[in-house]
C-alpha cells in the first residue's frame, strides 16, 4: 500500500505540509483503497473502481468540497413540464462528434456542478438552435445568481431563473473561472448568449433519450455514489447504495448507448479530464440509476 501511495502522490502532485499529515493522508488512502473494492464488489456494470484524484480524502472532504446537498431539498424554482416526444429513441446517439459540447471543465474546490450542468446546457442549446458552440461563464453564475450559493451549492432550475433575469450569459474568455464567489461583474454590453424559458423533462429514460436525441444534451442530477473511486466503465450500483432520492451531484447528459449490450448514459461531468474516462462518466440507463431521470430539465432558446 506504501508504494501504491507514493505513486499516487507522484500522479497528482500532491504535497502534505508535515510527516504527520502524510501518515494520516496515508491511511485516509488505505481506507479508501477498501472502500473502493467493496463498492467494485457490489457494482453490477462494468465500471471499475479504485485510485482516482480524490483517494487522499475522506467521504466528508469528498462531499463538502466537490458535491452540491442542496440538490436534495429541490426547493428551486418549479418549471413548466414539457410535453414529451412519443416518436421512439435512435438505438445510440451522441451530441459531442456532433459539435454541440464544449470541452471538459474543472470546477475545482467548489461545489459549482450546478452551475456546470445548466451552462453545459446552455451551450447546447444556443449551438442547436443559433449555429456557433461558444465556452460560456459558470463564474457569472457563481458570482451573480443571488438564490444560489455559489460553492456552497445550487439548484438548477434558479440557474436558469438567474440567467432570464441577468439578461444572458458573457463566454468563459470574458468571465472567467475563478472557483470561488466574487463580487457580480455580469456586463449586459458582453452577454452572447441568452434564454427565453426553461423546462422540467419527464423522468420517463426512453422519453428523455428521444428528447435528447432530438434537443440537445440535458441537465440531471445524480447520486454521486462511488463516483471519488470511478476510473472506467458503466457503473450500476445496488439501489439501495445509490438511492435516487439522495441526489448530490449535478450532470449534463451528452449521449446514450451500449456497450456490449450494456446500457448506458454519456454524462459529462466537471471534475477535468483528469478523472473518469476523459472528464466522462457512464451509468446504467433504463433503471434511474442513481436518480439519473429524477431533475431532468433544459433551457429553451427560440
Amino acid at each position: 500500500m506504501a508504494s501504491i501511495f507514493k505513486n499516487f502522490v507522484t500522479t497528482y502532485n500532491r504535497t502534505y505540509g508535515t510527516k504527520e499529515e502524510t501518515s494520516w493522508r496515508m491511511s485516509v488512502f488505505t481506507n479508501n483503497m477498501i472502500r473502493a473494492q467493496k463498492i467494485q464488489s457490489l457494482d453490477r456494470g462494468t465500471a471499475k473502481y479504485g485510485v482516482t484524484k480524490f483517494s487522499d480524502l475522506t467521504e466528508e472532504e469528498f462531499r463538502t468540497i466537490y458535491l452540491n446537498p442542496l440538490l436534495r431539498e429541490d426547493s428551486g424554482k418549479k418549471l413548466h413540464r414539457v410535453k414529451m416526444p412519443n416518436d421512439p429513441a435512435p438505438p445510440d446517439w451522441d451530441w459531442r462528434p456532433k459539435g454541440a459540447v464544449t470541452k471538459v471543465k474543472d470546477q475545482g474546490m467548489c461545489g459549482s456542478c450546478w452551475a456546470f450542468s445548466v451552462v453545459g446546457n446552455v451551450e447546447g442549446q444556443w449551438y442547436l438552435n443559433q449555429g456557433s458552440l461558444l465556452s460560456l461563464s459558470e463564474q457569472e453564475l457563481l458570482d451573480c445568481d443571488k438564490v444560489d450559493k455559489a460553492c456552497m451549492g445550487g439548484i438548477p432550475s434558479n440557474a436558469y431563473e438567474a440567467i432570464r433575469t441577468l439578461g444572458g450569459l458573457e463566454t468563459e474568455e470574458d468571465y472567467s473561472y475563478r472557483a470561488r464567489m466574487q463580487a457580480c461583474s455580469y456586463s449586459a454590453d458582453k452577454a452572447r448568449v441568452y434564454i427565453n424559458d426553461s423546462l422540467e423533462l419527464s423522468q420517463n429514460e426512453h422519453k428523455l433519450a428521444s428528447w435528447l436525441a432530438k434537443n440537445g444534451p440535458i441537465s440531471v442530477a445524480i447520486n454521486a455514489f462511488g463516483m471519488q473511486f470511478y476510473r472506467h466503465g458503466i457503473a450500476h450500483p445496488l439501489r439501495p447504495l445509490c438511492s435516487p432520492w439522495l441526489i448530490d451531484h449535478a450532470v449534463l447528459l451528452v449521449g446514450y448507448g451500449n456497450r456490449s449490450s450494456d446500457l448506458f448514459w454519456a454524462i459529462k461531468n466537471s471534475w477535468g479530464t483528469d478523472w473518469g474516462e476523459e472528464g466522462y462518466y457512464y451509468l446504467h440507463r433504463g433503471s434511474g440509476a442513481c436518480g439519473v431521470n429524477t431533475m431532468a430539465s433544459s433551457a429553451v432558446v427560440d
